[in-house]
């Protein structure tokens, strides 16, 4: 793509900054064949997990949850179906949440490395989606960033009339991860990643591999596919599943700190 240029893969990425849309024709080859990430039967429940202490409602409808934040470009597709039926969830509702690329969430004090960036008032890479008739919601926003004590994760909860079925969690392939995060300037950083999909306790206890997205190269973009599988009638939690590590993050107001976890 960059040949008749002299321009490196390298340089071009380290350039996406300003020039986002380029990024999904970067891919690594060794992301194109990721074991587990397969799409799932959509009758199957997905396993649920814990939200973590950084979930609010900004009461945002909106496809489009970037506020103009950098990073690689991404759209997220969920397809939520009834397990018990195999047919599409319309009108399920459908809440993201996840870190920009320098790993910090919005709506909150003590992000970052140094645990010194507020974000309190902010509200990027949060959203709500209806699922339409094929029950599928679509996000566009950005390949998440890392942080201590964690892999590369979208959170993400399904709604049904007042009923809170289930919160999850959408994990990606380490290789494009670590391809990404090694070449793109708004994810590099000094502090080293210590926490991939083989040493997280909550993707590790996902056994069914439901949480893991069906990801591909589009145009101008990543696509993360994820079927997801809900139970109308009861809401599936998390049960007997690992603790995530505990990593010295902020003190949320409102939550008690015994209880806090990183999510």
């Amino acid at each position: 793509m960059f040949a008749s240029s002299g321009m490196s893969r390298r340089a071009a990425l380290s350039a996406l900054v300003a020039t986002p849309a380029m990024a999904a024709s970067l891919k690594p080859a060794e992301a194109d064949s990721v074991p587990g990430v397969a799409l799932r039967p959509s009758c199957t429940l997905t396993p649920a997990s814990i939200p973590g202490p950084f979930y609010f409602d900004p009461k945002l409808q909106r496809s489009d949850i970037t506020e103009g934040q950098p990073g690689v470009p991404l759209r997220m597709r969920f397809v939520v179906m009834e397990a018990a039926t195999c047919t599409p969830a319309s009108g399920a509702r459908v809440d993201v949440w996840h870190t920009r690329a320098d790993g910090n969430y919005s709506g909150y004090p003590g992000q970052g490395d140094q645990r010194n960036v507020d974000t309190s008032g902010k509200t990027f890479m949060r959203g709500t989606q209806i699922a339409d008739a094929r029950g599928e919601a679509m996000f566009r926003s950005i390949y998440p960033g890392w942080y201590p004590g964690r892999t590369v994760h979208v959170h993400f909860k399904i709604i049904i009339g007042e009923k809170d079925l289930l919160t999850g969690q959408m994990y990606f392939p380490d290789a494009l991860s670590q391809y990404i995060f090694a070449n793109v300037g708004a994810y590099r950083r000094k502090a080293s990643r210590n926490t991939f999909n083989g040493n997280d306790s909550l993707a590790l206890s996902d056994t069914t591999r439901g949480g893991f997205c069906d990801i591909k190269e589009e145009a101008d973009h990543y696509l993360a596919t994820l079927i997801v599988g809900v139970n109308r009638t009861a809401a599936t939690v998390m049960d007997n599943s690992p603790a995530p590590p505990i990593q010295p993050r902020a003190i949320v107001p409102g939550i008690d700190p015994a209880k806090q976890r990183n999510g």
